[in-house]
């Protein structure tokens, strides 16, 4: 029964692993994959993770399962991280929190959700977007669209952006990116997101939110800012959470999926339903990531600890994007590349050419994928002469 089934070209970035591995070049440098790295090279445990798991290696008790919407004491912290202390929605009661196995995980949940509560509404994503955005919605029965996000000469099309939000149908779901947008770090402003907020009210759309980078971009609450405008001013908004960057813990799998309602009646209605949707998925979401989460924030002491850590990690990666434009300012590229600097999170669209990417890494061990995207967290102090030797060669 499988003689049919045909191979198919394996994940570009798994692929830029391995060759990188394979890579002999002593000066080699890796700025495609996706996670944070620290001046080493490495995807380090943060020091509140490491502290949060012994409280819970010496503590736990049980091994059982905590339920398709997750641990409570999971929601209890992330609701307020990602909406706000004291915010008006969860004092109406307007919003439910779902764990999930990752923002992935999440993103899934949401598409499932609107596959079978919202039939016939279509999904518009940015162009470009995170490539698994383009597999997961189809994958739930969904028709994508897409709307403009850059433009040719690399730069934020808000103006093509915000034309093609106004021609969507109404009742439409559109993705937005909350900030540290993947995988062009070009990210809207405050008066950009009022603008956005007219247009999705005014064409009765439903935002769906992907906040995988929150506290990688200007801080916590400064990344949560479009987020809670949309929530605090709309009936309906769906969020989707990551703790994979902010917290470090990538192979824990541990996201959230928050949905915002009209009124607290209205949210226990969708609540029921996206119960099923996860029993129908995976039934229960790993516990220890949503454990370590929730053991951090229920800790004044371990919170602190985090912020510190998090704040460390966002003013290296800023700091390195300056460096970088700097770099190449000995060979008049600075202004060519002054948009890496204005950009936020762990990627940026270089505006380098597949054949420019090609060059750098056949000629020079640089590796990042085709469309110019590069991990900025692969940057560093030392490999930053010689990064920007080579793009002034390609260039």
């Amino acid at each position: 029964m499988f003689e049919h089934i045909e191979r198919v070209p394996g994940d570009a970035i798994l692929g830029l692993i391995e060759a990188f591995k394979k890579d002999t070049n002593p000066q080699k440098v890796d700025l495609g994959v996706g996670v944070y790295k620290d001046a080493q090279g490495n995807t380090p445990v943060m020091r509140a993770v490491k502290e949060a798991e012994a409280l819970l290696l010496k503590n736990e008790i049980t091994k059982t399962y905590i339920g398709s919407h997750g641990a409570p004491s999971y929601g209890e912290v992330i609701l307020p991280m990602v909406l706000g202390e004291g915010s008006p929605v969860l004092e109406a009661k307007r919003a439910s929190a779902t764990q999930s196995p990752g923002g992935t995980g999440a993103l899934r949940l949401a598409a499932d959700f609107i596959a079978h509560q919202l039939p016939g509404k279509d999904i518009w994503v940015s162009d470009p977007t995170w490539p698994n955005h383009l597999g997961i919605f189809p994958a739930a029965g969904l028709t994508l669209h897409k709307y403009p996000y850059v433009d040719a000469d690399n730069r934020l099309d808000f103006d093509g952006m915000l034309g093609a939000l106004m021609t969507i149908p109404e009742g439409d779901v559109v993705l937005l990116h909350a900030c540290c947008h993947n995988p062009t770090g070009f990210d809207l402003s405050r008066e950009q997101w009022q603008q956005v907020l007219e247009v999705v009210r005014e064409r009765s759309l439903l935002p769906l939110i992907d906040f995988a980078y929150q506290g990688f971009g200007e801080g916590l609450d400064e990344d949560a800012y479009g987020v809670r405008l949309m929530a605090e001013n709309l009936d309906e908004v769906i969020i989707t959470s990551s703790c994979s960057k902010n917290f470090g813990i990538y192979c824990e799998r541990t996201g959230c999926l928050i949905m915002v309602a009209k009124n607290a009646e209205q949210m226990e209605n969708v609540r029921s339903q996206v119960a099923i949707v996860a029993r129908e998925n995976y039934s229960n979401p790993p516990a220890h990531g949503g454990a370590i989460v929730s053991e951090i924030l229920h800790s004044a002491e371990l919170t602190a600890v985090w912020r510190e850590e998090l704040t460390e990690m966002r003013d290296r990666i800023n700091t390195l994007r300056r460096d970088f434009v700097e770099a190449l300012k000995p060979y008049g590229l600075d202004q060519k590349y002054a948009c890496v600097a204005e950009q936020r999170g762990m990627f940026s669209y270089t505006g380098l050419t597949p054949e420019q990417v090609d060059r750098l890494r056949d000629e020079f061990g640089i590796y990042m994928v085709r469309s110019g995207r590069a991990n900025v967290a692969g940057f560093s102090h030392e490999n930053l002469p010689y990064l920007a030797k080579a793009i002034a060669a390609v260039n």
